[in-house]
């Protein structure tokens, strides 16, 4: 994976825009210390090459009524190349589920699925989750309250690991 060229000011960039994805370039140019020609053409470049994928308005799950939110995990009976890609296939495909992950470990796909209930949560696992050919085993947790949600990667020097605590002599 190639990791374009960044600096201080790109990373400047990058931490208003995803605080707030709505910023006039005129705003953030003065946030950043630019000129507004110069932000405006560093923001074109960070979005050329990928770095920033796209702008997207981030919607409150329970306020748009979806108060069930749950992780489920996924094993699956082959791992032959069309048993994974049917299975991909099928849960990219359902609007419930926001996120799949291939991971390590016990299973072999974690998923993130907002509903809007138990019933929902019932139907999702039984009509639409376990039909999908080659699931081995399922296993739902429920989200009790979500401690930490954010969109925003920790970038520049805030997002340095802190040094090891060192032993007081």
């Amino acid at each position: 994976m190639v990791h374009p060229a960044r600096d201080e000011i790109d990373d400047a960039i990058l931490r208003e825009l995803q605080a707030d994805g709505r910023l006039a370039n005129a705003d953030l140019a003065g946030r950043i210390g630019l000129s507004q020609a110069a932000t405006h053409a560093r923001v074109r470049r960070l979005e050329r090459d990928g770095v920033i994928a796209r702008y997207v308005a981030l919607v409150d799950r329970e306020q748009a009524g979806f108060d069930l939110l749950c992780f489920v995990n996924v094993g699956l009976r082959a791992h032959g190349h069309d048993d994974v890609e049917r299975f991909r296939d099928a849960v990219t495909a359902m609007p419930e589920v926001l996120e799949v992950h291939h991971v390590t470990g016990e299973h072999d796909y974690v998923l993130r699925v907002a509903l809007r209930n138990r019933r929902d949560l019932e139907r999702f696992l039984v009509e639409r989750l376990s039909p999908i050919p080659g699931i081995a085993r399922i296993q739902t947790s429920l989200v009790v309250r979500e401690v930490k949600r954010t969109t925003a990667l920790p970038i520049g020097p805030a997002a340095a690991s802190p040094e090891p605590a060192r032993p007081r002599p």
